[in-house]
């Protein structure tokens, strides 16, 4: 009777490696035909180091099947495979550059509103106004995106506890990082922490273009984009060529404040941007010990200011050390339940309201 493949099977089950077990179990057969009363097959070793040992195994293989009744010769071949292919290196991923031409304004797919925030001034607190507020639109439910576009001083990954480089899986998209129930970019996370960015203008105004455009920012209600102080490139790009629902404007109550923060408006409105309201951050202080109330930056300079222009005063936070203490941790005060959380709250409620996120 012609051998059968089963029979040749059950005698190599009987060539074991050193561990016990048989060259079968340890499925390293390959390309095992019979033609006739003749068998061919192939071990495959892992590596070529191993296979350099494995000549008795095959050796004692062709033996076990040569000596099998109807068989009048056994051939095997000792093979290994390559070494593992190497993973192609990720494809580098680059911020910054000239910005590429745009037929008109434009606004990442998916994302329903954008909301600028700025201050014309630095030091008064926008950057921590961007993060709570954006945490607590995430709380009342909404998609939130927060674009950290203080090129020069990013702040975000700090106070949103996280900075890792987002992947990128073709050199060109990037994937946002999340936080607190927000979907984060900012250039922080491309840059090695303490590394200063020095760059010309159109380098800030390439970088936000990417950071807009090729961040895959998904279904998102509103879109915040953190803007550096002052009235310069960024803010001509963003409101030039990006589709704003309209802008936030971040003052203090002194009138060194409120003179630059006129210039931000000013800016708003000649670049045809809404400005939708006014915050009033550290209106006042409140001693932790007798609860007296201090106006430290003077009182009701923003509010004054925002009736004087006809846009609302969307809300007016206290100078406090527990968003300080929050900030600097890597927990925006406006994840939590206190005072403070609150009235992030209550102007995220305005907001959504107002029909603005």
């Amino acid at each position: 009777m012609p051998i059968t493949k089963a029979e040749v099977e059950a005698a190599l089950a009987r060539v074991a490696l050193p561990d016990g077990k048989s060259i079968l179990d340890h499925d390293l057969i390959r390309a095992l035909t019979i033609d006739g009363d003749v068998v061919r097959f192939v071990i495959e070793a892992p590596n070529a180091d191993v296979a350099r040992s494995m000549a008795p195994l095959r050796d004692a293989a062709e033996k076990v099947v040569a000596d099998l009744p109807g068989v009048s010769q056994a051939t095997v071949a000792l093979t290994a495979h390559g070494p593992a292919a190497k993973p192609a290196a990720p494809p580098s991923l680059k911020i910054g550059g000239h910005p590429k031409p745009q037929d008109g304004p434009t606004k990442p797919s998916g994302v329903k509103r954008i909301l600028a925030i700025g201050s014309g001034k630095g030091g008064v607190g926008k950057s921590t106004v961007s993060t709570n507020l954006a945490v607590a639109l995430a709380r009342a439910g909404r998609k939130v995106g927060l674009l950290d576009a203080d090129i020069y001083g990013p702040s975000v990954p700090r106070m949103m506890g996280i900075n890792k480089k987002p992947a990128s899986p073709d050199g060109k998209t990037i994937i946002p990082l999340q936080a607190h129930g927000v979907t984060l970019m900012s250039i922080g996370f491309m840059m090695e922490e303490g590394k200063a960015v020095v760059w010309r203008g159109p380098m800030l105004m390439g970088a936000l273009q990417q950071m807009l455009g090729q961040v895959e920012w998904g279904e998102l209600d509103v879109l915040l984009v953190d803007l550096p102080p002052g009235t310069g490139d960024v803010q001509l790009t963003l409101c030039t060529k990006s589709e704003l629902t309209g802008a936030i404007v971040v003052s203090t109550p002194q009138d060194v404040a409120l003179i630059d923060a006129r210039k931000a408006l000013d800016m708003f409105g000649t670049l045809k941007t809404p400005v939708l309201g006014l915050i009033e951050n550290m209106s006042m202080f409140v001693c932790p010990d007798c609860g007296a109330e201090h106006q430290i930056f003077g009182r009701g300079g923003v509010a004054d200011e925002a009736e004087k222009i006809g846009v609302p005063l969307l809300g007016t936070l206290p100078i406090d050390l527990e968003t300080r203490l929050a900030g600097d941790g890597g927990t925006p005060v406006a994840a939590g339940d206190s005072a403070m959380a609150k009235a992030y709250g209550q102007i995220a409620e305005g907001l959504i309201k107002g029909g603005m996120a």
